[in-house]
């Protein structure tokens, strides 16, 4: 096996975490997203989002390559780029008014919860990317979820800052 690939899609072995070794991929998420946003803002992350998505689709396909698998619970480099996704509306937000990413911590935890949420159940479009079975659907998959969080989490802001806050005074 590639060992390169292999670091690669379990995120340096975080993917041998258990139990649960999806949820450890997307907590790892955090911090390096973190350190995306520190380091070039909304930019940085959207092209580390691209980056990740095309490193896993490669690290992915080596892994697997000659296996039933397609998709074994070691492979976590898809909830990183997944969780970048679902992080990308605070990354712009604190971008683009100035504001600290950390303080928008509530933030974080719904983008956590909402790609979590949807990562695991794979409604709709997601299940159908996750049926695929190959080293894309294992991709596409979180990055739709990724998606939907991202949605997620900018409903949920609208919601609490424009109608919650105001109504309540909160």
């Amino acid at each position: 096996m590639n060992r390169l690939a292999q670091l690669t899609a379990t995120v340096g072995g975080i993917g041998y975490l258990r139990p649960a070794p999806g949820t450890w991929g997307s907590l790892a998420a955090l911090p390096l997203a973190w350190g995306f946003h520190t380091l070039g803002g909304m930019p940085l992350l959207a092209l580390a989002v691209v980056g990740t998505f095309v490193k896993g689709i490669w690290a992915t396909k080596e892994m697997t390559e000659g296996s039933e698998d397609h998709d074994p619970s070691e492979i976590v480099i898809d909830e990183v780029a997944g969780q970048f996704i679902a992080l990308l509306p605070l990354s712009y937000a604190s971008w683009m008014h100035g504001i600290d990413i950390l303080a928008m911590w509530p933030g974080w935890i719904a983008a956590f919860a909402l790609f979590r949420l949807f990562d695991i159940t794979k409604p709709g479009p997601i299940g159908r990317a996750d049926r695929r079975g190959d080293a894309l659907g294992v991709m596409l998959d979180d990055v739709i979820a990724g998606l939907f969080a991202a949605i997620g989490v900018v409903l949920l802001a609208g919601f609490w800052h424009g109608l919650l806050q105001p109504m309540f005074g909160l």
